[in-house]
């Protein structure tokens, strides 16, 4: 885990070592166990590293050893490298990096040189044999990189605040993007809430040359099949066997890992099995909340933990935290997603990392095996209350925006038709859409951002092609029965650990902020009302009113406009939060 930045000119010229400099400073939080630098002819490249895998001779930029000139940079992890290593032949290798395999895989296959690759990953090489500049996102973007084209040069980082910071971008907001944030919690597609910067897609390779991009390629995350028969007795037991490679291949690393533990399906699957194949206990950690109506997860958690003997570690996020670090949580979600999980993330990422430097994740569980009660929607027919995801907005018909218009839906309906002309059924597709940007643009964005703000890695098992193809070509009644999602899941934990009562109905995790913002209403109303940034878009004394109405969706609206509100005041209007609480932060 690391981040990387680079480079290219269009003019010919060298690259402004200031610039690289600015860059390496902005993406030091990533990586703080070591930095290096690439420079050669109209190119730059910059790595920050978090040594998790080799941590001797593992320093980047890596080289190929046989004099081909090409280097390569990299964030993330490759899962499979070992096998990939055996396959390329041990001698062309100078590293035990898993970072060195994509070089190799590049210099054999070109172009398509990642479809191998088990893992998560954000990569660049130079190729100066044909002067081009590669750089490849994993198939589910669990690991970000964005890109920004000027007139002088071709630009990307591990993080858009990067390119912002290094005076590559200046940050204006996109009125269309701001309005996709405030109706679903994130953005969606290639283009950022950021005028002029770019995500590079999920799973795709572009190719840069004299400082434009030429060629592009994409890896889908997703078959484009429809479900394959296969009966519950075999579907159970090529999960059973699917699901403890997996897993045993996520915890290759040199260094100590745990898990984050919701007690969910998903991160207790992940428990058990980590429970099984490691001598030590799993380090695991689980948030809570205290004193407040919701769900309280800790309970479950540790009763779990107990059945594996796990060392269980709970972390209480209360609401003297939410006053006092959710301006810096703000501030670090440069992309922006109001997702409210961004807050025990941050607190449980913090906690971890003076242990650990790598936990083990459940996201992805929901999408790939269909745990959410909006895909039991979709199966049904109109008539019987059967709808499309996302079909409602967090403002609609709430007369608070300016601007009512539905237009913030136009990506999801593309992708709805795109899925369904390529023979996905109803179910599918609703997994699809959710996989292209809700996914990598909210849930992965939150768990990157809050993580890698403490020199922490998170991984994710489930998003994992070998998984990803299994669970979503599954049939739709061996993911949904009656009430249930993740059927098969269920199945396979409750044979395995009957203690965590997998066929129990979901409780869906919930962050009290509706309650806090309820506490302090009226002043915090005025403060984010009296906002440049919320003048532009909200009615005023609408926003006032809201921030002292009870009720879950005014509470979800709320909270979206206070994020919003403190994440302008940080990343547009560029004035550091400097650990001030929210308050503070939205008078200063």
């Amino acid at each position: 885990m690391c981040g990387i930045a680079g480079i290219m000119m269009r003019d010919g010229s060298t690259p402004n070592t200031d610039i690289l400099d600015k860059l390496a400073n902005a993406i030091s939080h990533r990586g703080p166990d070591g930095q290096g630098c690439h420079i050669s002819g109209t190119i730059g490249l910059i790595q920050t590293r978090l040594a998790i895998i080799d941590l001797s001779t593992g320093d980047q930029p890596l080289y190929d050893k046989d004099g081909s000139g090409s280097v390569l940079i990299g964030n993330g992890e490759i899962y499979n490298y070992l096998e990939l290593r055996n396959e390329l032949g041990r001698e062309k290798f100078s590293t035990n990096s898993d970072c060195e395999v994509p070089l190799q895989t590049y210099l054999r296959d070109g172009v398509t040189y990642a479809d191998k690759l088990r893992g998560m990953y954000a990569l660049a090489i130079h190729d100066p044999n044909e002067n081009k500049l590669v750089i490849t996102r994993d198939p589910f973007g669990i690991k970000p990189l964005y890109y920004v084209e000027q007139e002088n040069y071709f630009a990307f980082a591990s993080e858009a605040q990067a390119l912002i910071n290094a005076d590559l971008v200046v940050p204006i907001v996109s009125d269309r993007k701001q309005q996709e944030l405030l109706q679903l919690q994130f953005t969606c597609g290639q283009n950022t809430i950021y005028e002029n910067i770019k995500r590079v897609w999920p799973g795709e390779t572009i190719i840069i040359q004299a400082g434009r991009i030429v060629e592009r390629h994409l890896r889908p995350a997703l078959p484009q099949r429809k479900p394959q028969t296969i009966t519950e007795k075999d579907a159970l037991s090529k999960l059973d066997e699917i699901l403890h490679t997996t897993i045993d291949i996520h915890q290759r690393s040199d260094v100590p890992y745990g898990l984050f533990l919701s007690g969910g399906i998903d991160s207790t699957i992940l428990l058990s099995l980590m429970a099984e194949l490691n001598d030590k206990p799993v380090v695991a950690y689980t948030a809570g909340f205290s004193d407040t109506q919701v769900h309280d997860e800790r309970d479950h958690a540790r009763m779990l933990a107990s059945v594996t003997g796990a060392d269980h570690h709970e972390i209480n996020f209360g609401e003297e935290d939410f006053w006092l670090t959710l301006p810096q949580i703000a501030a670090s979600m440069d992309d922006p997603a109001a997702d409210y999980a961004i807050l025990p993330t941050w607190k449980l990422a913090k906690a971890a990392a003076q242990d650990l430097k790598v936990v083990l994740s459940g996201e992805g569980g929901d999408e790939l095996f269909a745990g959410y009660g909006r895909y039991r929607s979709v199966m049904r027919p109109w008539w019987l209350g059967g709808r499309n995801v996302r079909h409602r907005g967090i403002f609609d018909n709430m007369n608070i925006l300016h601007d009512n218009s539905t237009s913030w839906r136009d990506r999801i309906t593309s992708h709805e038709a795109v899925s369904t002309n390529s023979g996905c059924n109803k179910l599918q597709t609703a997994q699809a859409v959710d996989c292209a940007d809700w996914l990598p643009n909210d849930l992965l964005t939150k768990l990157d951002r809050c993580l890698m703000a403490h020199g922490l890695e998170g991984r994710t098992p489930f998003l994992d092609p070998v998984v990803a193809e299994f669970a979503y070509l599954l049939p739709d009644k061996l993911k949904v029965k009656g009430r249930l999602g993740k059927w098969l899941l269920r199945s396979w934990l409750e044979k395995r650990m009957p203690e965590a009562k997998p066929f129990d109905k979901k409780r869906g995790f919930t962050v009290p902020v509706g309650e806090w913002i309820l506490n302090r209403g009226k002043i915090l109303g005025g403060l984010v009302a009296k906002q440049e940034s919320i003048k532009e878009i909200a009615d005023v004394s609408a926003v006032e009113k809201l921030f002292i109405t009870e009720g879950k969706r005014e509470a979800f609206a709320a909270w979206s406009l206070l994020f919003y509100a403190l994440w302008h005041k940080a990343n547009i209007e560029q004035i550091n939060p400097n650990n001030k609480n929210i308050f503070d932060a939205l008078e200063g």
